[in-house]
């Protein structure tokens, strides 16, 4: 988990998508976290973690629904939702935090 913590410890915003494969709708969140990647690009972090294999992690966020997308800035969690959100609203809300 200090891993996690140097991720999330980053000067500018960090969006996280926790997924597994086998949930239709975090599959589906794929190409959409692609495509906030890619419009973002390095004014902001965005990591995918599939809490299948973060178990540990997973239990410690208390991630219940998927897909969850939080924010982090310097270590701290600024917004967080569980389900699916379009790109535009997405990069919308890491903007607010640039």
């Amino acid at each position: 988990m200090s891993k996690f913590g140097e991720l999330i410890s980053a000067q500018v915003p960090v969006l996280i998508d926790f997924y597994t494969d086998w949930n239709e709708s975090s599959v589906s969140m794929h190409p959409v976290i692609r495509d906030v990647a890619a419009a973002l690009g390095d004014k902001a972090k965005v990591i995918k973690i599939d809490v299948d294999k973060n178990q540990e992690l997973a239990e410690a966020l208390r991630i219940k629904g998927l897909p969850t997308l939080m924010i982090y800035k310097e270590g701290q969690m600024i917004w967080r939702q569980s389900g699916e959100l379009d790109a535009n609203t997405i990069i919308g809300l890491v903007q607010d935090y640039l």
